[in-house]
């Protein structure tokens, strides 16, 4: 019996598995001509989104109080929880050192463990963000001497690997190395270890640290700069050996949709690379669009920038096209839109996924129609065939089988043609 969802159409077939299941019953037995309940339980790929808002809800605050992260009030956590969980299988959490070690020596590390291991209590995969980084650098580093600030910055990514272990299994290492011995808005401890150290070296330092630290986990070189000063970086850093698991794109679209022959270029010219590229921060506004001579975003101030409902139609559409682009491309490996609410979304945006009041925008139904609908196997029930066989055609992920009242769940998380055997216990 063929069980086939929408991993067939052919513009996806890099994201799809196509699995001969032999179902196994008590002792092993085959379990012919059974009516059979197949449901997908989770995508391989990584749908992320921001998780700044849910940090309260998942430490249990009941009071609204502003959080050091920015983010929605306490009072639509639980709604925007709901809405998140229905959609997104991978969260980045905050780890902006100024805001997480304002004092020397006092990380806020439990309220963060304890958000990391809400999500993973829930199925969702945490990214940390980032482990070195110019900006929100803390002042208190600036007091040290230069040999000083390198020793703290070790000691940082040492830290937070190993008392985030069996949690959080990515990071991005170093955040925006490109500006980073040129950043000039702030004194900052960081870009003058980077200046010392040089660009290159400075990566060394946070890979190298963090992979010695606990070994096995997926590090991300992160940056907003799209331009041939990125792709140089990268190759600088592979030719001296650092060993970089992915690498992470920005696509904050303030200013307006990519489009996808901007968006395909940008995905060809890092791809060459061979490594799996991560758009790691993504948004889309719903309102009007930041002036488009504006550099920094930072730069760009108003005191309100309200979604509209051209602004949302334009959003949903927008979205599709550009998920749609990132999930067709092989070498895209995760997404992370950035902010599921415009309550306390970065610049004060209207970029999130949902409104102020808490309702859902277009943008929000379209994209799950897509990560779960179009790209989804709804429960669907099949019947074995004489040899207690389905064959089982979907997005990569995870699979759970039901028959005669008992299950089994299966990874396919690799693309690919495959043959395996479910022990439905």
């Amino acid at each position: 019996m063929n069980l086939a969802s929408s991993g067939s159409d052919p513009r996806y077939g890099h994201r799809t598995v196509r699995a001969t299941v032999t179902l196994s019953g008590p002792g092993g037995a085959p379990m012919p001509r059974r009516d059979v309940t197949v449901r997908q339980t989770r995508h391989a790929f990584a749908f992320g989104n921001i998780g700044f808002d849910l940090i309260g809800y998942a430490n249990g605050e009941s009071a609204t109080a502003d959080s050091p992260f920015g983010g929605a009030s306490l009072d639509q956590a639980p709604h925007l929880a709901e809405l998140w969980l229905s959609l997104f299988n991978t969260a980045t959490l905050p780890f902006y050192w100024a805001a997480f070690e304002p004092r020397r020596g006092h990380p806020d590390a439990r309220r963060l463990r304890t958000t990391a291991e809400w999500f993973v209590e829930r199925g969702c995969a945490v990214k940390g963000h980032p482990l070195v980084w110019h900006t929100l650098a803390p002042p208190w580093l600036l007091e040290l001497p230069p040999e000083a600030v390198e020793a703290e910055v070790r000691a940082r990514i040492t830290r937070e690997t190993r008392a985030f272990a069996g949690v959080i299994h990515t990071w991005d290492a170093i955040n925006e190395a490109v500006i980073m011995p040129v950043f000039e808005k702030e004194a900052n401890a960081i870009t003058e270890l980077c200046r010392r150290l040089g660009r290159v070296e400075t990566v060394r330092l946070a890979v190298d640290t963090a992979r010695a630290a606990q070994p096995g986990l997926t590090l991300v070189l992160n940056d907003f700069d799209m331009s041939p000063a990125y792709e140089h970086l990268v190759e600088e850093c592979l030719s001296a050996g650092i060993t970089i698991d992915a690498l992470g794109l920005q696509s904050h679209m303030h200013q307006g949709y990519w489009g996808e022959e901007r968006t395909l270029g940008v995905l060809e010219r890092f791809a060459r690379f061979g490594l799996p590229l991560h758009l790691t921060e993504t948004t889309l506004v719903s309102g009007d669009l930041m002036p488009p001579e504006i550099e920094d975003l930072n730069d760009f101030q108003v005191a309100d920038w309200p979604s509209t409902p051209a602004g949302e139609e334009r959003q949903a559409d927008e979205i599709v096209r550009h998920y749609t682009t990132l999930v067709g491309h092989p070498t895209v490996q995760a997404v992370t839109y950035w902010g599921i609410s415009d309550d306390g979304a970065w610049l004060g945006a209207p970029a999130g996924l949902v409104r102020r009041d808490g309702t859902t925008k277009p943008a929000f139904d379209a994209l799950r129609g897509l990560v779960r609908g179009e790209w989804w196997l709804d429960p669907t029930v099949v019947t074995s065939d004489d040899d207690g066989r389905i064959v089982l055609e979907g997005f990569a992920g995870a699979y759970e089988i039901e028959a005669d009242g008992r299950r089994a769940t299966v990874e396919l998380s690799e693309p690919g043609e495959r043959s395996l055997v479910a022990e439905l216990a």
